[in-house]
C-alpha cells in the first residue's frame, strides 16, 4: 500500500495529504475519518472500548514491550525524547514481565558457565576445609 502511495512522488513531497493535497492536519483527520470509523466499528455487536489515536499509540507501545522490544526501540517508535521518559510513562507495563525475565535468566544460566566456576570453587574450598586436620587439643600443645 505504501509503495503505491509513494509512486511518482519526489523525496520531499508529502506522502499523506489532506483531500485537497495540502498538509495533513491531525484534527481534521480525527473529525472526518478516525471518529467516523470508530462509530462504524462500535455499531457491531462487539464490546469495543473507546478508541482514540492516543489509545492506539498506547496499545502499540504495550504490544511492543510485551513482545520483548527494547525500551530504546519503543522510545524511537514513539518519538519520545528519552528512554527514561518511555520508562516513566509505560513502566506499569513491565511489571507483568518480571516472571518472564526471571525464567529467561534461569534458562540462560542453566545453559552457560556463568556462576558455575564460583560454585565449583566454593565447593572445593568447603571440602578442603572439611578434610583439614582437626584443631589440636590442649593436650597436643
Amino acid at each position: 500500500m505504501l509503495e503505491s502511495q509513494c509512486a511518482g512522488k519526489h523525496r520531499d513531497d508529502l506522502l499523506f495529504t489532506s483531500p485537497s493535497r495540502e498538509v495533513f492536519r491531525s484534527g481534521n483527520f480525527r473529525r472526518r475519518t478516525f471518529f467516523a470509523a470508530v462509530v462504524q466499528l462500535r455499531q457491531r455487536p462487539t464490546e469495543l472500548p473507546a478508541i482514540t489515536p492516543h489509545s492506539l499509540r498506547h496499545t502499540a507501545a504495550s504490544l511492543a514491550i510485551s513482545s520483548g522490544t527494547s525500551v530504546l526501540s519503543v522510545q524511537r517508535m514513539l518519538g519520545q525524547a528519552s528512554a527514561a521518559m518511555t520508562l516513566d510513562v509505560y513502566s506499569d507495563l513491565f511489571e507483568d514481565d518480571l516472571d518472564a525475565v526471571a525464567e529467561a535468566l534461569n534458562n540462560r544460566a542453566i545453559k552457560t558457565n556463568v556462576g558455575k566456576l564460583w560454585a565449583n570453587t566454593s565447593k572445593q574450598l568447603h571440602s578442603t576445609a572439611d578434610a583439614s586436620p582437626e584443631t589440636p587439643s590442649n593436650q597436643d600443645i
